[in-house]
This record gives C-alpha cells, structure tokens and sequence, in this order.
C-alpha cells in the first residue's frame, strides 16, 4: 500500500500520510507526492480546500526518514540526503503559500518535517494530545523545514527556547507560538474528518472547524516565559546557560542541563540561524539558510553521530565533536554559513 493516501471527497482533496508503523516519518518519495498532488489540486476548481492527516493513532508525523539519511551519508551518498532537502524546502514553501485553504490535523506527536507539512498551512488543528517539537540539535542538526523562520518569528524568546532544547509543546502553547490555531478534543477528531469531507466549499470547512474549536488547557509556556524571555535572549549559548543556571527555579535549571546535552556546533549554529530569520522574517530566506546549513551539516561529525545514538544503535549517548560549547569557534560558525560549495534552493510555487 502507498505510503501517501489521497483522495478527493466532493470539495475536500485529502492526502493521509500512510506509515503509521514510522509514525508516518516522511521519505522522498512521499514529499514528491504530496507535492505532486498539491500542485495538481491548486488548478482544479472543484478542489475547495485540502485536508491532511496521518494514518494510526500516534500523531501526524515524527518528521524526516533520518535512517536514510544516515544511510546516505554513510554509503558517502550525500547528494541523496541534499536532495531530500531540497524536495521538502520546496514542499514547505509551496504550502506556505497554498492558493487554498488547507487544513491539517495535528493530533499526536508533530515534530521536525511534521511541522514542516503542518504549521505554514492556512488551517492548522491541534488536539489535547497533540506534542509538537523541532528537536534537531539532540542529533546534531538544526531546525529546518522553515524552523527557524516559525520559531525565530515566535512572540519573546519562546522560539529560541524550542529551537535549542527541542522541548515539546502541548495545544495551547503551540497556538500561542504560532504554529498552531484551533484545538478540538482528540475523540472529536474521527468524526471532524467525516464533518470536514462532507462540506460543500470553503465556507462550509470554516463553519465546521469554528463549531467543533474547544478551549485548550493550560501550557507550560506561560509560568516560564518569565526566565525563558529573560535567559534565550542573550547573545551567545555560553551566556544563556550561565542565564539559566542563575536562576531561582528548578525548571530553568533543569533546562540548562538538557542543553548541556545537545550537539555543542549545533547548538551555536541553532542560536545565529534563528537570530538571522528573526531579522529577515522571510521564510523563502529562512528556508534557503538552512538549506545551506543542511548541506553543511551532511559533511560534519555530529549529525551522523546525533542519528547513531539516537535511532541506529540506540544507547543515547552521542560523541559530539567538538564536545564543548567553548571550543565551536566563531569563525568554524562562520564557515557553515558561508559554504561556498553549497547548492542553492530553488523555491517556485508550483
């Protein structure tokens, strides 16, 4: 059975990602299907809106095939990684700017590419159980997907906060972040797909969505974006951690030390490409940063190290090289942003 599921219900197009065993992780074949399907859609006019979802009950999607993308660095492959990238930028911009509305459901775990496909849509639906997360910097990554541009155009410093620790986010706080809009029950979500196929147009899409939206239980956000605001907002890692470990409670503390876990490079790279999407507040700009970074990242120990630990021998403790926030230099900082092998990121709306 494919791993993308599509089929047109009167006005709605619906596209279900169909890997629910990878927790519907996404490979290269899938994202050229989406986008193929999409680009397709945009020109049918009996296509009102489009609906995407994910097959089984764990969440929508848990991001990219990293797998492969160890595989293909591993079998010194890297163009096939750098073309991965390049097809789901390309997706993530497309969406981005959907001629339609399109609405995507986010129950469960949403993370990495997940956030990708889901939080530049028009019409992005959360459940109590919904978990959102970019956690690339524990394997040795960066946000990507136009990350950096959602998290470093987030209100205060909570951006910054996710994009370093990778730490999860439950409804409220992803709409309050911006990557999210409504939240519903997650036992009304069966039914709101049934709902969402039978409308007749646009407006009856809206309707539905508006009479379903229930009020989302408190996050986690808002007692600490006080030391979050306060301590992300330096200008350096060095000085964020000494922020958090100076502060009086203990889950800023805690934070300082989950950040003493993540890869010291990607971490510093992490801080500047969301300081630098903040300052654009362009996602095509964002978009073609990372891809820059991505390809960078592909040459460098961290990131095949990060996905070793994590998915292939599973012992959770990477080797990061360099090991120590002290020793990623500025100009080694330097030197992935200003890649001058890498290819550029053609972005088009088709």
């Amino acid at each position: 059975m494919s791993d993308v599921l599509v089929r047109v219900s009167g006005a709605c197009g619906r596209i279900t990602l169909n890997r629910p065993r990878a927790l519907n992780a996404l490979n290269i074949t899938m994202v050229d299907e989406i986008h193929a399907t999409l680009s397709v859609w945009a020109k049918d006019d009996s296509i009102q809106f489009v609906l995407v979802d994910g097959a089984g009950d764990r969440g929508l999607c848990a991001g990219g095939d990293i797998r492969a993308l160890y595989n293909a660095i591993q079998n010194k492959q890297p163009e096939l990684a750098t073309e991965f990238f390049r097809r789901e930028y390309q997706l993530n911009y497309f969406i981005s700017r959907y001629p339609k509305p399109y609405v995507v459901l986010m129950g469960g775990i949403v993370m990495g590419g997940g956030i990708g496909i889901s939080s530049h849509g028009s019409h992005r639906v959360v459940t109590e159980r919904s978990q959102l997360a970019m956690p690339e910097t524990a394997i040795g990554f960066i946000p990507d997907v136009g990350g950096t541009h959602l998290l470093g155009t987030a209100p205060g410093e909570i951006g910054t906060y996710m994009g370093l620790t990778g730490g999860r986010i439950g409804a409220a706080d992803a709409i309050q972040c911006g990557l999210a809009d409504v939240m519903i029950r997650s036992e009304d979500l069966p039914g709101l797909s049934l709902d969402l196929e039978a409308c007749t147009d646009a407006a009856a899409m809206e309707q539905c969505l508006r009479s379903i939206a229930a009020h989302a239980p408190a996050g986690i956000l808002r007692e600490r974006c006080a030391w979050i605001d306060e301590c992300f907002a330096a200008s350096t890692v060095e000085e964020i951690l000494a922020a958090l470990l100076g502060q009086a409670d203990v889950e800023a503390r805690s934070c300082a030390e989950e950040l003493k876990k993540m890869s010291p490079t990607s971490l510093k790279l992490t801080l500047r490409a969301l300081r630098h999407a903040r300052n654009s507040n362009s996602l095509a700009a964002s978009l073609k940063q990372e891809f820059r970074l991505a390809q960078t990242c592909e040459k460098g120990h961290d990131l095949t190290e990060g996905i070793r630990a994590a998915i292939v021998d599973k012992d959770r403790n990477p080797q990061w090289s360099p090991s120590r926030l002290e020793e990623v230099t500025p100009e080694m900082v330097d030197a992935y942003f200003n890649e001058t092998g890498a290819v550029s990121l053609d972005l088009k709306l088709t």
